[in-house]
């Protein structure tokens, strides 16, 4: 519910299809207390499409050398990728090492302007009396989808949705 809500929000729209099945594996591999909370900090999701797309999510609460977030889809005619956000692209080669800045480390320093541009499509709906770009059903789905992975998870089964 926490952790992965937002990669389902992203599944969605990179794939344009809706999920009907999930099965997931995890644990509490970083920190003790994630489990005694009750949740996981380490889990892999597949996820099947109805349009037939079967994609993975795989996620951990803590990277050592920060956040780390990357999409790769893969296709029968090519690929697409996207990689992490650095405060300098600059990676610094010699004869022992090769360095480079860690990655941007808080949410609001990545996406500072994807909220800018929500909020300002969400005042341009209202003003033009339109429906939003992002609905309440765009809200739910991603509910519905980690309830049915908490159900995976604790019955170690693929769930449909």
């Amino acid at each position: 519910m926490d952790m992965t809500i937002h990669d389902f929000d992203m599944a969605r729209f990179l794939i344009g299809d809706e999920v009907e099945e999930i099965y997931v594996a995890g644990g509490v591999m970083v920190d003790p207390r994630i489990g005694e909370a009750g949740d996981l900090d380490t889990a892999i999701l597949t996820l099947r499409f109805r349009n037939g797309v079967i994609g993975t999510i795989d996620n951990s609460r803590q990277a050592a050398y920060g956040y780390d977030q990357r999409v790769e889809i893969l296709g029968s005619e090519g690929s697409i990728s996207t990689a992490n956000c650095y405060p300098n692209q600059a990676v610094v080669s010699n004869g022992k090492t090769v360095h480079r800045d860690l990655p941007l480390n808080f949410f609001m320093e990545r996406y500072t302007e994807s909220f800018v541009n929500e909020l300002r499509s969400f005042v341009e709906s209202v003003r033009a009396k339109r429906p939003t770009a992002v609905t309440g059903i765009d809200g739910r789905i991603p509910v519905v989808m980690a309830l049915a992975a908490r159900q995976s998870y604790e019955e170690r089964r693929p769930v449909r949705i």
